[in-house]
């Protein structure tokens, strides 16, 4: 088996790239010559998903103008949140009502999602069909992490995930989610996080460990950094 759709979060305000996110939304700042959420797309793309939802709200009409005259070659959807920011569960939920499928990859597109993840996120989906799971997050040991100031999230041992005050693993912004995990789930303003405590407590959290070097725009700093590379 294999995915079918991937879902995009592109409706947050990027708060910790201020000032420049305030007149250009998160994913269409660039590294290289070539914006974020174009990485992001050509590595969908390369991993045979021809099918991709993406969320908007703010600053919503650059990234409408974007996909417009980007003409990538994959059937892209844009799921506006609406008139309130519906946060990273409520986009999620959003976005997966106006789709038949029942399991999605979605991405996070503020991590440099490079070509090299194409191999791991195949993986990962192999072992989440394999095993007949729900969810499946991927992650990355801190060690890996371009930005040292990043706290790890999670532990990850037999790719069951816990969390304690050790949490070396950092969750990366890819995960496959089923529809089922949303069936209690209003559509209003909720963090994604609500569901994975929902799934630490019951000790169904899963995770896969990438062994790729980790970037990421956490902040202005960091961006910055990311641009002299």
């Amino acid at each position: 088996m294999k995915i079918n759709t991937a879902l995009i979060l592109c409706a947050g305000l990027g708060k910790r790239l201020n000032p420049i996110t305030l007149t250009k939304p998160k994913p269409l700042l660039e590294l290289n010559n070539i914006t974020i959420l174009e990485t992001c797309i050509d590595m969908i793309i390369k991993s045979g998903i021809k099918k991709i939802l993406l969320n908007t709200f703010h600053l919503r009409d650059q990234i409408f103008e974007f996909i417009k005259n980007k003409r990538f070659e994959a059937d892209i959807q844009i799921i506006d949140d609406g008139n309130e920011l519906l946060n990273t569960g409520g986009g999620i939920l959003n976005m997966i009502k106006n789709s038949e499928d029942k399991d999605f990859i979605i991405f996070n597109p503020d991590t440099i999602w490079k070509k090299n993840y194409v191999e791991e996120i195949d993986k990962m989906q192999n072992f989440y069909f394999s095993n007949k799971l729900d969810n499946i997050l991927l992650m990355v040991n801190k060690e890996l992490s371009f930005d040292k100031n990043l706290a790890g999230d999670f532990n990850l041992i037999n790719n069951l995930v816990s969390k304690d005050k050790k949490n070396d693993f950092i969750y990366i912004g890819c995960q496959i989610l089923n529809k089922s995990l949303f069936n209690n789930c209003r559509l209003e303003n909720f963090p994604i996080s609500k569901i994975w405590t929902e799934l630490l407590k019951k000790n169904k959290l899963n995770g896969f460990e990438s062994l790729s070097n980790f970037y990421h725009l956490t902040d202005l700093e960091t961006f910055k950094k990311l641009k002299d590379l």
